[in-house]
């Protein structure tokens, strides 16, 4: 019995989406549930899994192809007959019969021999082109693909063959300078340029940006574009929260099994600054202030595809102990691609911690529609001036970058006072939950 495999329905916000990468070839067998292929969108990646198994008897969309919801992309055999005849019946027609292998072999085309050598494998097109210009195997080694993967395309063959024509161009016209001065005698002969073999040869590697990373780019571009972005810092004394996370740290991970991070009073120390100026927490749709009555808090997460920004819905009402479950959670779906749509969706504000990669200082860019950000960096040990006295503290610089369009500086500077007000004093009230 054949089944079709179709693209998961999109969500209302995403157009259509990218055939990442398949796992499985034509006529190899696949288990029920066994990931297929990667699907990108311009937020997440999913895996499609196989709906049944059987032998996966045809692909209708191979890699890189723009695919919609529900589409059909390939089909499962859940008999394993079809394929399997089908894989013998192929077998039969491509391998020749042991003695015509030499006679196929001694006519065999300059466009096939490429494609059995050792070189890269080339598509149809580029195939041809290289049976037009002669090029041998040798020769297409030394081409660098710009295509998916660095495959060598068209293209690639045909600015080969027009450089090795421009450089044979060259070189006789500059034999032909050297020869005519040489027989008037009034200059001496032209001495070819030497070029460094440091700038010949300088490789390049051209990728197409994921649909993820065009999101991001689109995105950051929209937010510098519409928004009146300003960035207002603070310093934040660590001292107390590092203090009451190294008294606390060992029974919180006994009781909740967690580990007690940072992010936890930094989300507690924002939600508190957020009910104070509810301005913060608000964003621009039109004409119209969105004041948001909840705490939808985005944690920017670095992720092997692009960045992402995960929700903590109703971050108010978590405890330390599920933010940090949460997040820690978040963080590992982040690195495995498993982030879904719905989690990367709304938000009221959102928090960006540097600071894990050494970052010092930063204006980070709002994710709009949204009219703030918080950005957080590295605590290092540096002196300060306490009751006229120089001290070491560890010491944290905090940026509030916002949309100036809604908010004011006053609001944005009082807020950012308040989140260092909750973490140099955080026993009351953000240690109580």
């Amino acid at each position: 019995m054949l089944i079709e495999v179709k693209v998961p329905i999109l969500s209302e916000s995403v157009a259509d989406a990218t055939l990442a990468n398949w796992h499985k070839k034509k006529g190899e067998r696949v288990e029920r549930g066994e990931n297929l292929i990667d699907i990108e969108t311009d937020k997440v990646v999913m895996e499609l899994p196989a709906p049944q198994a059987g032998i996966l008897v045809e692909i209708l969309k191979e890699d890189g192809a723009t695919v919609a919801g529900e589409e059909v992309i390939a089909r499962i055999d859940t008999t394993g007959k079809q394929a399997e005849a089908s894989s013998e019946t192929v077998a039969a027609k491509v391998e020749p019969a042991a003695e015509n292998k030499a006679e196929l072999q001694s006519v065999t085309p300059v466009a096939d021999k490429i494609s059995t050598d050792a070189s890269p494998k080339l598509p149809p097109a580029a195939k041809r082109v290289a049976a037009e210009h002669n090029l041998e195997a040798d020769e297409i080694q030394n081409i660098r693909g710009t295509g998916r993967d660095g495959r060598i395309v068209k293209q690639d063959i045909l600015d080969y063959v027009n450089n090795k024509n421009e450089e044979k161009s060259d070189q006789q016209e500059a034999g032909s300078r050297t020869l005519t001065a040489t027989s008037v005698g009034d200059a001496e002969p032209a001495r070819p340029a030497v070029v460094p073999a440091a700038i010949t040869e300088r490789p390049e590697k051209r990728v197409p940006m994921t649909r993820l990373r065009m999101r991001i780019a689109e995105r950051l571009v929209q937010s510098q574009a519409t928004a009146a972005i300003l960035t207002t810092f603070n310093e934040v004394n660590m001292q107390a929260v590092l203090d009451l996370r190294a008294r606390y740290k060992d029974s919180f991970e006994k009781e909740h099994g967690v580990k007690l991070g940072l992010m936890s009073f930094f989300v507690k120390a924002a939600v508190a600054a957020l009910k104070k100026y509810p301005i913060i927490n608000a964003s621009v749709d039109g004409n119209d202030i969105v004041y948001h009555e909840y705490f939808d808090i985005g944690i920017a997460v670095a992720s092997p595809r692009g960045l992402v920004v995960p929700i903590l819905r109703d971050a108010d009402k978590l405890s330390f102990a599920e933010i940090e479950t949460r997040i820690a959670d978040l963080a590992k779906r982040a690195q495995e691609g498993k982030i879904t749509l719905e989690e990367l969706t709304g938000g009221t504000f959102s928090i960006t911690n540097g600071g894990v990669f050494g970052s010092m200082l930063s204006t980070p860019i709002i994710n709009p529609p949204q009219g703030a950000i918080l950005g957080i960096h590295a605590t290092k040990q540096r002196p300060v001036a306490e009751n006229g006295q120089v001290v070491i503290r560890p010491m944290n610089y905090f940026a509030l970058s916002y949309d100036h369009r809604i908010i004011d500086g006053r609001e944005a500077v009082l807020s950012l006072a308040a989140i260092k007000e909750a973490l140099e004093y955080p026993v009351s009230p953000l240690f109580e939950s």
